[in-house]
C-alpha cells in the first residue's frame, strides 16, 4: 500500500479535490433520510395534524439532496478515472523501462506471457482499483461516520444494536481475508501460465500446424485453461461468501432496529418519522460496511497483482562497477583468460577456456550443438558474466567498462532474425539513430538486397508488418545484417547470420562481408564450414573447452574433430 500510495502522491491536488467532492456528495445524501423523516411525521401526526405543504417542503429539500450528491459524485468518478489513468501510466512506464534494464538473464528464466501479464492484467486490475474502489473507500467512511453521528441524534438507545452485529462481521470479514489473500496469488500467478502457453504457441503457429498438432495443443490448453478457470473459482467462491455472510449479520441488524424501535415508538419515545429515518441511516451505515467487506475479497485480488507488479521492479538491475568507464578507442584484441561459466554454477558449460583475436582477425568458432558457441558471445556482449577467469578488451577487463558503451563497440547479427513493426529505412538504421538515407543505401547495397527493397511497393519507406512477417527469411537476415553493417561498432558478431540464405545468396553475402569486416575483429558462429573456409582462425569447440585451433587449412591435415565436421557436410 505504501508503494501504490508513492504513485498517488505526485497527483495530491487531484486527490484533495476527490476528497472535497466525496464530502460533499455523501453530506447531501446523508440529509436525504432526515428530510424524509420529517416529511413522514407532517403526514403522521394524527387528523386535522397534516402539514401537507411543509411535508412537500421536505420532500423538495430531500429531492435537491440526492440530486446534489449524484451531480458531486459524478465528478467524483470522472475525477478518480483521470487521477488512476496518470498513475497507472506512470506506473507501466516505471515497470517497461524497469525491463530495459534488466540483465538476460531474467527473460531466460521468465516466459514473455508472464511479463506481458504483469504489465497488461495486473496493472489493469490496480487501474480498476484506483478509479472505483478509492472512490467506494472515501464514500463508505464518511456514510458511516456520518450515519452514526445522525443515528446517536436520532436514538442513542437503537445504536447499540450495533455493539452486536459489527464485532461479529469484523470477525467473519478478517478470517475470510486470511483465506482468500493466498487464493487470488495462485490466480495471478494461473493466469500469467495461460499467457505465456498462449504467447508461445501463436508465435510458433507455423511449426504446429506443419507437425499436426492442433488437438495436442488444444489439449494441453484446456489444462492450463482448466487451472486458471479452477483457481479463479476458488478465489472468486471464497470470496463470494463474504458479501452474503456481512449481509445477513446486516439484516438481523435491520430486525433488531425494527423491533426495538417499535418498543420505543410505543413508549412514546421515539416518533415513526424518527424510526423510517434511523432505519434509512443503519442502511446508510451498514451498507458500505457490506460494500467493503466485499471489496476487501477484490482487494485481495489488487494486492497479489501490485506485489506481481512490485516484485518486477525490485529485480536488481544490471548494474555495472562503480570505477566502470568508457573505452575511448577500439583496436580489437579479445582475450578469453581460464574462463568457467556455467548458466547453472553447478553446470559449467566453459571450462578454463583461454583463447585470443589478435586485432582484424576473423575467428570462426565451430562445433557440436551445446558445446559453448553462442555462450562465448553471451559473455563478449556481457549478457552474463564468467565465474571465474577474465575477459580481456585491448587488454583491459571488460567488467572495467560501463556495459552500454562496451556493446555500443560489436555490431551483431543473430541467428533469429529479428524485426520491428516500421519502414524498411528505419529497420536497417535501427543500430544508428540518425543515419542518412544514402547511407542506409550503401548498406542494403553491400549485402545486396537494394535491388529487392525497390521492388517492394514503396521502396526503403516499405511498413514491415510485426516482426518482418510480410518477408521471406533470406529477406529478413539480409535486412538484420544490413543493420550490422551499418553500426560504427569495431566489432563484428555473426551468430549462423546465414543459417536462412540459399548457397546463392549465401555467397552473395560472403563477398560483402569481406569488404564491410575489414579492419575489424570478426566472430563468426556457423555450422556450415563453407562460410569459414577463409577465416584467419578457427576454434573447434567440444564440451566446453577448445579442443582443436588454427586455421582451415592447418586443420584439415590434421584430421581430427574439424575434419569430421567438414567431412560429414561434404563426403556426400
Amino acid at each position: 500500500m505504501r508503494r501504490i500510495l508513492s504513485y498517488i502522491k505526485p497527483v495530491w491536488p487531484g486527490i484533495l479535490l476527490a476528497v472535497i467532492l466525496s464530502l460533499g456528495g455523501n453530506v447531501a445524501a446523508l440529509l436525504g433520510p432526515r428530510y424524509s423523516g420529517m416529511a413522514i411525521d407532517c403526514v403522521s401526526a394524527g387528523a386535522g395534524h397534516v402539514d401537507i405543504p411543509r411535508a412537500l417542503g421536505y420532500a423538495g429539500l430531500m429531492a435537491v439532496c440526492y440530486v446534489l450528491s449524484f451531480i458531486l459524485t459524478f465528478g467524483l468518478s470522472v475525477l478518480m478515472l483521470r487521477i488512476s489513468r496518470s498513475v497507472i501510466t506512470r506506473m507501466r512506464q516505471d515497470v517497461f523501462e524497469k525491463l530495459m534494464t534488466l540483465p538476460a538473464y531474467y527473460f531466460d528464466t521468465h516466459p514473455a506471457g508472464d511479463i506481458i501479464s504483469r504489465i497488461s492484467y495486473d496493472i489493469d486490475l490496480l487501474n480498476t482499483s484506483l478509479s472505483t474502489d478509492v472512490v467506494t473507500i472515501c464514500s463508505s467512511v464518511i456514510s458511516v461516520v456520518g450515519a452514526l453521528v445522525m443515528m446517536l441524534a436520532i436514538s442513542p438507545p437503537l445504536v447499540l444494536v450495533f455493539c452486536i452485529t459489527i464485532p461479529l462481521t469484523i470477525r467473519i470479514t478478517r478470517r475470510r481475508a486470511r483465506v482468500v489473500k493466498p487464493l487470488f496469488r495462485v490466480r495471478s500467478r494461473k493466469n500469467g501460465e495461460l499467457n505465456s502457453f498462449a504467447e508461445e504457441n501463436l508465435t510458433g503457429m507455423d511449426t504446429l500446424k506443419i507437425y499436426c498438432q492442433e488437438e495436442n495443443t488444444m489439449e494441453k490448453f484446456r489444462g492450463v485453461n482448466r487451472a486458471a478457470a479452477d483457481a479463479a473459482y476458488e478465489a472468486e467462491y471464497m470470496a463470494a461468501m463474504m458479501g452474503p455472510s456481512v449481509n445477513l449479520m446486516n439484516n438481523v441488524s435491520i430486525t433488531l432496529i425494527s423491533m426495538f424501535g417499535a418498543l420505543l415508538f410505543l413508549r412514546g419515545r421515539i416518533t415513526l418519522g424518527n424510526i423510517s429515518s434511523f432505519i434509512l441511516y443503519s442502511r446508510k451505515f451498514s451498507g458500505p460496511i457490506n460494500e467493503a467487506a466485499n471489496m476487501i475479497s477484490e482487494f485481495q485480488s489488487y494486492m497479489a497483482a501490485a506485489e506481481r507488479i512490485f516484485h518486477l521492479l525490485d529485480e536488481e538491475p544490471e548494474r555495472d562497477l562503480q570505477e566502470a568507464g568508457r573505452p575511448e578507442t577500439v583496436a580489437g584484441q579479445v582475450d578469453f583468460l581460464h574462463v568457467d561459466f556455467g548458466y547453472q554454477p553447478e553446470q559449467p558449460v566453459l571450462k578454463d577456456f583461454c583463447f585470443r583475436a589478435e586485432p582484424g582477425q576473423v575467428t570462426a568458432i565451430v562445433g557440436p550443438t551445446g558445446a559453448g558457441k553462442t555462450t562465448i558471445i553471451n559473455l563478449l556482449m556481457r549478457f552474463y558474466d564468467p565465474q571465474q577467469g577474465q575477459i580481456l578488451l585491448d587488454g583491459k577487463d571488460i567488467r572495467l567498462y560501463r556495459r552500454t558503451e562496451l556493446r555500443k563497440r560489436f555490431a551483431m547479427v543473430l541467428q533469429d532474425s529479428w524485426l520491428f513493426q516500421g519502414t524498411v529505412q528505419e529497420n536497417i538504421a535501427y543500430g544508428r539513430g540518425k543515419a542518412e538515407e544514402w547511407e542506409v543505401e550503401e548498406a542494403a547495397r553491400a549485402v545486396g538486397i537494394h535491388e529487392e527493397i525497390m521492388k517492394m511497393p514503396q521502396g526503403y519507406d516499405t511498413m514491415l508488418t510485426e516482426d518482418g512477417l510480410n518477408l521471406s527469411k533470406g529477406q529478413k537476415q539480409l535486412l538484420c545484417i544490413a543493420r550490422a553493417m551499418l553500426s560504427s561498432g569495431q566489432i563484428l558478431i555473426l551468430d549462423e547470420a546465414t543459417s536462412n540464405v540459399d548457397t546463392r545468396t549465401e555467397k552473395q553475402i560472403q563477398r560483402a562481408m569481406l569488404k564491410l569486416m575489414e579492419g575489424k575483429t570478426c566472430f563468426v558462429i556457423a555450422h556450415r564450414l563453407s562460410t569459414i573456409r577463409n577465416a584467419d582462425h578457427i576454434l573447434v569447440i567440444r564440451d566446453g573447452r577448445i579442443a582443436e585451433q588454427g586455421r582451415h587449412e592447418e586443420l584439415m591435415k590434421k584430421k581430427g574433430i574439424y575434419w569430421e565436421l567438414y567431412q560429414s557436410q561434404f563426403s556426400c
